[in-house]
């Protein structure tokens, strides 16, 4: 069996050929750019550290990487080839030290080119994925280094270390092992051709994908097409000439606005759109798809695993695939029957409305709606004019950060931003004291990818005395100009999520940065954020923040009541696409290498089908595999199970709160101080079950599902 895989054949003589070349090249970029003008070389000035979005350009940021990769590969070298005896001090510590520059620089740019891209960005990205995986091969498969880190591996129990650095000591070297450090010198070089290689096709499917989206606009003619659709809504979409409307691709299968289109044939070619958005032409991501999944597998091979899962979720809660499959098979059979029932339930509302035609996925949110309606009477657009953005976030998620944890915040109108929809908060402590930065970046544009994230543009830590600066990104549809923002309530919960990422962030109360607030296993960092969406429709957090925008009434008790009725409804629906994506991703990455996948479509269909996922033929995956950025894209590959399995998490500590008082001060601060603040430093599982007094059980999610 060959260990290198066809396509990377020619690669690594090209890299072999031009590394020298490379190494030149970076130098003079490095030379050509004065340290004086580059306001990413040394630290900002402004409060918190945070970045200077008035001076910094897009041009700073290679050079800047580039200095940051330079400094961090001396750093490593003069750890690796040091002639003293390893300690904590003078390897642990300062590996971890190593690469502030690199760190700095890299998490503004990343922030930006996820939200707020453009070419030049992008070719940066794709220019600079490759050298960051060799970033991390230089550290991982230093056999020098790796060396001394064993060393104090093995004699940990003797180093009388605190706590905290014996985990950062337990963590890297575990990363060691992981990464490849016991390989050969032959099979290291192969796996850093192949880390090159995954890092070069992510980059490249994220931008294909964005260029996708923004692509696959649909346009309409008129207002007949778009009928049901809110006026204000409509507002915002028509093109600038006046003339027709063009709807953006959300990054999922359904489309927000198919609930409210009243025209079936708009709703198929939006639908479908939406469907091939990148499964054609120069958007398709199929081949892509195809050589990552390969090379994914080449490197768990390499690392002598079975496939890319089993290596990769070696540090998480679920620990291998049989106990995802587990945890899967244990929802599948409720998800799909619930599912059944519902969309029986459609049909027939279909029937009732003089249609005779069968139930497709372009047509369930449509007549959902006309269900939910005629079940719960609740209408979306009764629920909209209650949920203005600003209230939403002032009045809602940070009201229940206040009552939980005692924070309060401040609007920063002097901290430079990115993009002019970026606002900025300070918050505080009860005490008064700073706790850190707040970012929001809320409404969808052509620059940004789609979905919604937290990230860091300073992450907390006490070694280098430095509080964390925050953002949040969502994609909610910007109205048109002087009108108001209003969300579903769909939206409401994304809000709380993310802030719930924020809290996570901003509690953190760690020395070391890499052990610091969501630097946690795929499959426990949802939790927070999960957790955080259930004082939404808390009663007390809920009549703070849903006011009517044009009355200023509060919302009256008949709606929240119509709200919470429905929580169960069209669950099936919601879990069942949600299963199918994780299930999706699962698939791909459990198949063996050298086994050829001929095409993505089949492959895509036979996984559904072979998991029992394609039972209701209406309720598509919630991703597709070609527009599935979360595992071909970002960091979820083979976890984005990670999301039900922390929706287990969150509806069985929701569950401690319910038993145990509620939303009161008392239980939001043994919550930060048990879970939210300790970032990285415990075993996960041992540090949920000294909160919550018990292993997590699912009853309380599959109720909440009302799948029980």
């Amino acid at each position: 069996m060959k260990k290198a895989i066809p396509f990377l054949t020619l690669a690594l003589i090209l890299v072999a050929c031009n590394s020298n070349k490379e190494k030149e090249n970076n130098k003079k970029e490095n030379e050509n750019m004065n340290n004086t003008e580059n306001p990413l070389l040394s630290e900002s000035k402004l409060p918190y550290g945070a970045p200077d979005f008035s001076a910094i350009k897009d041009h700073h940021f290679k050079p800047a990487m580039l200095e940051g990769i330079e400094q961090q590969k001396e750093a490593v070298s003069a750890i690796a080839n040091s002639k003293e005896a390893p300690t904590f001090n003078n390897t642990v510590l300062a590996l971890e030290q190593s690469g502030q520059l690199l760190s700095r620089a890299s998490q503004v740019f990343n922030a930006l080119a996820s939200a707020h891209t453009n070419e030049t960005i992008q070719a940066i990205e794709e220019d600079m994925a490759p050298k960051f995986a060799a970033q991390n091969d230089m550290i991982y498969l230093n056999e020098a280094l790796f060396k001394r880190f064993k060393i104090l591996y093995d004699k940990k129990e003797t180093l009388n270390l605190d706590a905290e650095s014996l985990k950062l000591l337990e963590e890297y070297y575990e990363n060691f092992e992981i990464e490849g450090a016991n390989l050969s010198s032959e099979d290291k070089e192969i796996l850093k051709q192949y880390n090159e290689r995954i890092a070069t096709l992510t980059t490249k499917f994220g931008k294909t994908l964005l260029d996708a989206n923004n692509a696959g606009a649909v346009t309409f003619a008129n207002e007949e097409e778009l009928k049901g659709v809110d006026a204000d809504v409509l507002k915002s979409l028509q093109n600038k000439d006046g003339n027709g409307y063009k709807i953006p691709l959300q990054n999922t299968t359904q489309q927000p606005l198919l609930q409210s289109m009243e025209n079936r044939a708009s709703r198929e070619k939006l639908y479908k759109a939406a469907w091939h958005r990148a499964n054609q032409g120069k958007f398709d991501t199929s081949e892509l798809i195809k050589e990552l999944v390969e090379v994914r597998a080449q490197k768990a091979k390499l690392l002598g695993f079975n496939n890319f899962a089993e290596w990769s979720l070696q540090k998480t809660m679920a620990k291998t695939p049989a106990n995802v499959t587990k945890f899967f098979n244990g929802l599948i059979p409720a998800a799909t029957a619930k599912a059944q029932a519902e969309a029986n339930e459609i049909q027939k509302m279909i029937k009732s409305q003089g249609q005779d035609f069968t139930l497709q996925p372009w047509d369930w949110n449509y007549y959902a709606e006309m269900v939910r309606k005629q079940k719960y009477d609740l209408d979306v657009n009764q629920i909209k004019p209650y949920f203005e953005i600003n209230n939403v976030l002032e009045k809602g998620v940070f009201y229940a950060a206040n009552k939980l944890y005692g924070i309060t915040y401040k609007p920063r109108t002097d901290i430079p931003i990115y993009h002019p929809d970026v606002k900025v908060y300070e918050l505080f402590e009860e005490d008064g004291s700073q706790l850190g930065l707040f970012y929001t970046d809320f409404f969808a544009r052509p620059s940004k990818g789609g979905g919604a994230w937290m990230g860091n543009f300073v992450t907390q830590s006490k070694l280098y005395n430095k509080k964390p600066v925050i953002y949040n990104v969502c994609n909610y549809p910007k109205p048109a100009n002087g009108q108001p923002a209003l969300l579903t309530y769909d939206e409401v919960e994304t809000m709380f999520h993310e802030f719930g990422h924020a809290l996570h962030g901003f509690f953190a109360d760690q020395q070391y940065p890499s052990l610091s607030g969501t630097d946690v296993a795929r499959d426990f960092v949802e939790f927070p954020s999960q957790f955080n969406e259930n004082w939404a429709l808390y009663p007390e957090i809920l009549k703070n923040y849903a006011i009517h925008y044009k009355t200023g009434e509060q919302i009256p008790q008949a709606l929240i009541d119509k709200i919470k009725n429905s929580g169960t409804f069209n669950q099936g629906y919601s879990l069942t696409e949600n299963l199918a994506g994780s299930n999706l991703d699962m698939q791909w990455h459990t198949i063996p290498a050298n086994k050829e996948i001929a095409q993505v479509n089949v492959f895509e269909t036979e996984a559904l089908n072979k998991t029992k996922l394609d039972a209701v033929q209406a309720v598509p995956p919630r991703y597709r595999s070609t527009y599935f950025s979360h595992i071909f894209a970002g960091g979820y590959a083979a976890g984005y199970y990670s999301y039900s399995w922390t929706e287990m998490l969150h509806h069985d500590a929701y569950n401690w709160f319910e038993n145990n008082g509620g939303l009161t001060r008392e239980n939001g601060q043994r919550f930060r101080e048990m879970v939210l603040s300790r970032g990285n430093t415990l075993n996960l599982e041992k540090m949920y079950k000294e909160w919550r007094g018990s292993d997590p059980k699912i009853e309380p999610m599959l109720k909440a599902r009302g799948l029980k």
